[in-house]
């Protein structure tokens, strides 16, 4: 995969432009050798036991029932799970069906990268979810999604047909349904390996391999942030003050009810009125980020001291901030205070490198033992993972 950021391969002009607002289609963004390919897929579907609904078939907009490409099978501790029938499957897939598979990035590694790498950009969180097609019959119909995406072709080909929107930034909990999808497309296109396409959320679309060939194609969805999300943590924020957490006054007088109502709103606009109050959530919403942990086997006790172990983060979104007396690393919902030498130890971390001890503690100046104590707390607060080949 290329080294460029996904919002550079997008154009110099998208994040001002097109992020939340249009979708963009650029052939050849990015180099998908490697990425993700049929042959993962297998061993992806062999390896695991992918129960519906984060693997399912789906045709003309209608999910597949789970017996139609797999087996029911007890197990010894007398629970039932879905065997994959590989025969079923294919024919299934023949048929028309397209296969939807949740989370693949915490299934394929290179996958993970890739989301990470979109992370450490666009700050929020993401998820990728795979789709195979091998006919024209279209899997889910005309729909739109909650969230933006980000899709990326890996393999074959696939039109997509963007419709615009009817309801501007639609939720997954709203007060109003979007309604009917307009009846032509605004846009009608056709991706090949390694093009990426943007799709805002709220706008229409359908999707099919009509090209003759068979489809792979990766969806990254952006977990999005709204201005209720602020006020609800601007609602956190507020709990300092005694009259936020006091009893609302419903049985007091009317006006006993309005000086409890103003005295919320001078506390609400004195947060309001601080102009770096969408950075600090930013950065709060950052470090809570859980990222995709790792369990840093067989280390259960300590990380020992071996010049050669490779280290990394947990997170794509970790938070440094320097100070003449200490650094600070905010990740995955913890909080790191170090002396200030260890920002050479951390800033290629915070940067989204994996390095081995080695190279932090030649860096820094340290020890591989303090190297390994430091990185120790990390492990600890699962905000990094350390092993022999990550």
């Amino acid at each position: 995969m290329t080294r460029d950021s996904i919002a550079a391969c997008l154009g110099e002009d998208f994040l001002a432009q097109a992020l939340h607002r249009e979708y963009r289609h650029v052939p050849g963004a990015l180099d998908v050798a490697g990425l993700m390919t049929f042959d993962d897929l297998n061993h992806i579907l062999a390896a695991h036991r992918l129960q519906p609904p984060r693997m399912r078939l789906s045709r003309d907009g209608e999910t597949l029932l789970v017996g139609g490409y797999t087996a029911p099978e007890a197990t010894r501790r007398h629970t039932v799970w879905h065997r994959l029938h590989p025969a079923e499957l294919r024919a299934r897939l023949g048929e028309g069906a397209s296969l939807a598979l949740d989370s693949v990035d915490e299934l394929h590694p290179p996958i993970a990268r890739l989301c990470e790498a979109i992370e450490r950009e666009l700050r929020t969180r993401v998820q990728a979810n795979l789709y195979a097609s091998w006919t024209s019959t279209e899997g889910f119909g005309v729909h739109w999604d909650d969230h933006d995406t980000m899709v990326v072709q890996l393999d074959g080909a696939k039109r997509w047909k963007i419709y615009g929107t009817t309801r501007p930034f639609p939720l997954y909990r709203d007060i109003e349904n979007p309604g009917e999808a307009p009846a032509e497309p605004v846009a009608d296109l056709v991706l090949h390996p390694g093009d990426v396409l943007y799709v805002p959320r709220g706008v229409w679309h359908a999707v099919a391999a009509d090209q003759g060939v068979r489809s792979l194609h990766v969806t990254c969805g952006l977990q999005a942030h709204t201005a209720s999300d602020l006020m609800a943590w601007v609602s956190e924020q507020l709990l300092t003050h005694e009259d936020w957490r006091r009893d609302l006054p419903l049985l007091a007088a009317p006006d006993v009810q309005a000086d409890a109502l103003d005295g919320m709103r001078k506390r609400l606009a004195e947060l309001l009125d601080d102009p770096r109050l969408l950075a600090r959530y930013a950065a709060a919403m950052d470090g809570q980020a859980v990222g995709r942990m790792v369990p840093s086997l067989p280390y259960i006790d300590t990380v020992p001291a071996n010049p050669n172990l490779r280290v990394r983060l947990t997170t794509a979104r970790a938070v440094l901030e320097t100070g003449e007396d200490a650094v600070t690393l905010s990740a995955a919902g913890s909080i790191f205070e170090f002396a200030p030498a260890a920002e050479a130890v951390l800033r290629p971390l915070a940067d989204g490198r994996t390095v081995d001890l080695a190279t932090l503690a030649d860096a820094a100046g340290l020890a591989v033992e303090d190297v390994a104590a430091l990185v120790q707390e990390l492990v600890a607060g699962q905000a990094a993972t350390v092993g022999s080949l990550l």
